[in-house]
This record gives C-alpha cells, structure tokens and sequence, in this order.
C-alpha cells in the first residue's frame, strides 16, 4: 500500500485549507494542512512505533526502511483511512494529558501562548499535536507553530552534533578510565588473593594452635587422673606426706641446733682464753695493753632482735644487710629526728641488742638509750662513726662474753 503513494513534500506550498474558526469539535489528522503532517508525524510519533501502526494496517510486516515508511504514513494523512485512523488514536491516546491542558484554551491567543510555553520548555511532541488539533487554531498560527517546530529541529540538530561530540570526548574518557580502571582491579585481584592466603595461612595456624591446646589439656587431665589413681593406690599417703614433712622440719632444726652448739663452742673457747690472759692483761695494762681481735670473732645472732638507734639514712639498707648477714633481726629508730621519741621505748623493750650511733642521734634519744640499758641490764654498743664496718664491729663486739667485753669497752652499761 505504501508503494503505490507518492512521497510527502516536507515543505508545500499549495494552498492552506483554513481550519475552522467555531466549534467544539477537534479536528481530525485528515483534517489539517498536508504540510503539518509531515513534521507532526516525524515528531510526534516515534520511528518504532509508526512502524507498528504500518504493520498493522497492513496486515504484516513493512521491509520499506525508516524513510519509506515516514513518506508513505505523511502520504497517507491526507485522507481518512485505516492507518490515518491508527495514527489519530495513537496521537490523541499518547498526548491525552497536553489535550486536557489545551481544552481549557478558549482562543487561538491561550493556545499560542501554551505552545509558547511548552516550546520553551522544550516538550513540543505533544504540544504540537494538541495546539494543531485544536478548534482555535486558525492558519497564522498554524504557520508560526509549524516555522517555530522548523527551527527547533535546526536547534535540535545542533544540539544532538554538539552532544555526538560531548559523547564521543565522553567515550574516549571512559575508556581511558576503564582501562585504568582494569589495572585497578587486576591490582585489587592479586592483593586479595594475597591476603586470602594469607588468611588461609592464618587460619590453618590458629587451628594447629588450638590442636595444640586441647592436646596439652587433654595431657594435663589425663596426668591428673593418673595422679588421681597414684594417690589413691597408696595407702596413708596424707599421712606419710605429713610426717615426710615433719622430718624435714627436724633436720632443719637438728641443722640449726649444730650451728648454735658449734658457735657457743667457739665462743666457749675464745672466754676460756680470755680469762687465762686476763690476768696477764691485768699486769701489763699499764705498759701495753692487749686487746683481742675484734673483727676476727664470729658472729651469730641467732634470729636476735638488733635496734640500731640513729645512723644515716642512706645508710639503713646496708645496716640491715649486715645484721641479717649473721643471722639477726634489723629494727631500726632514727634517735628523734624523724620517728617518734615516744616509740623509742618500745623498740627498746622489743630489742635484744641495742647499738646507738651516737654520732647520728638527738641528745634525748641518746640519755633514753643509755639510761634504758642500763636499769634493764641489756647489752648495747655506742658506735661514733655511722659507717656499716663500724656496726660489723659493734656486732662482734656486741656478742663477745661479758669478761672480753669488758675489756674492750668498759663504759658499757650493764
């Protein structure tokens, strides 16, 4: 059917029917202008879809290309038939809503100023379809809508260059960055696999590790049952621990008891030869006096209580070195500068030995000291150099029998 029309001049010159200037009634795509079909058909009614109205009016399938099937459908306009009829449904079903809005036009004026409006918006489709089809539209405005869709096109030609150019600078980018973009993600690819490795790595690691410590636990339980049955296969066990324990307690103290009899031995000896040289010493006091080695005795304290009264504060560790060294118990009181006055008398009465330095010492501290030893009988050594070798040496002193000790300081109180 196509075939047999002749092809549409898209811009005609012969005369205009004018359109009518009363009525209600929307005029029919027949019922234009043959120089409105064209563009009405080329913008109104999309290439696929005017290609479905032609396949259905034929009753098959078109093989005429783009161009063919626009001419003959414009062709076809200019009278009422099946196609022009399918083509007026399709137009007044596809832009029902601009007819809606262009029936409340009440003049030719209110339906340019409409086209005008939606000419600048850019939506002329259905716009144009509504404006031409409708009662009001006279021939001056028909042509100024048909010059005012011509020169849209133009525009719109342009505009679709300009936008192929945007596109193609667009496409060439996006491959540039979908190559990069490649790189990224093969970049991306290895470090995952790296670190799923490594994961895995991990993984089979925290497993042996946790194999491990259930093995060792499962060890641990199976030797505390083993312990278990032990324990419960020998009789009296709790006894025999108690008594092994017992044992060791007296050979401790068997040990200590041997010490204690080997130094009261020594000390035995060292008074039997101080008496046998005293009366030597009584006779030649005068001339040369001998004085026993102080330094070269032996001392054991024997978990003995030793207060030392004053010395340096610096000096307080070493002090306790020495007195636990042979065995002793250390107190110590800073003779009134710092402790308490007041507790002096205590660690007194708590001492066994007492040595004061009194070259570290408040007046006081050191009349309570001598005054304190001398009512009670306590054994106590003055020492005026607050060094550790002069509290080794007020030790031995100090522990020497009562005869040696006289000897070697007298002014000691008894």
């Amino acid at each position: 059917m196509l075939k047999n029309l002749p092809s549409p001049e898209i811009h005609c010159h012969h005369d205009h029917v004018a359109p009518p200037a009363s009525g209600s009634r929307r005029r029919r795509l027949w019922d234009l202008d043959h120089h409105c079909h064209c563009p009405l058909v080329g913008v109104s009614l999309p290439m696929d879809t005017l290609r479905r109205l032609v396949n259905k009016a034929l009753g098959g399938s078109a093989v005429a290309n783009d161009y063919e099937v626009h001419a003959g459908a414009v062709s076809e306009c200019a009278r009422r038939c099946k196609l022009s009829e399918l083509m007026q449904a399709e137009l007044d079903a596809r832009y029902a809503r601009e007819i809606q809005i262009f029936k409340a036009a009440k003049s030719a004026l209110a339906v340019a100023e409409l086209w005008i409006k939606y000419l600048k918006a850019g939506d002329v489709a259905g716009a144009f379809w509504a404006a031409l089809s409708h009662p009001r539209c006279d021939v001056p405005l028909q042509e100024a809508m048909c010059k005012d869709l011509h020169m849209f096109q133009h525009q719109a030609g342009a505009g679709v260059r300009l936008e192929i150019a945007r596109f193609n600078a667009l496409a060439e980018e996006n491959a540039v960055l979908g190559r990069e973009l490649g790189k990224v993600q093969e970049r991306i690819t290895r470090v995952m696999a790296q670190k799923t490795a490594d994961m895995e790595r991990l993984h089979a690691e925290l497993l042996q590790a946790r194999a491990d410590a259930i093995a060792k636990d499962s060890r641990i339980a199976f030797m505390a049952q083993d312990l278990e049955t032990l324990q419960a296969s020998i009789p009296q066990l709790e006894d025999k621990q108690r008594l092994q324990k017992r044992v060791d307690q007296m050979a401790q103290r068997q040990q200590e008891l041997e010490a204690s009899n080997a130094d009261l031995r020594r000390r035995l000896a060292v008074a039997e030869r101080a008496v046998a040289e005293r009366s030597g010493v009584e006779r030649s006091v005068a001339e040369s006096p001998v004085v026993p080695d102080v330094q070269a005795v032996v001392v054991q304290l024997h978990q003995k209580v030793v207060l030392c009264v004053g010395g340096r504060s610096g000096n307080i560790a070493n002090y306790r070195d020495v007195v636990e060294r042979v065995g002793g118990k250390f107190a110590h009181h800073d003779g009134g500068v710092e402790d308490n006055a007041s507790v002096l008398d205590a660690n007194l009465a708590a001492a066994d030995l007492v040595i004061c330095q009194t070259g570290c010492i408040s007046h006081n501290a050191y009349w309570r000291v001598k005054d304190f030893c001398k009512r009670t009988g306590k054994r106590c050594v003055f020492v005026e150099n607050p060094s550790a070798s002069s509290l080794e040496r007020g030790l031995a002193q100090i522990t020497l029998p009562r005869p040696v000790a006289d000897v070697l300081a007298p002014e000691l109180p008894r």
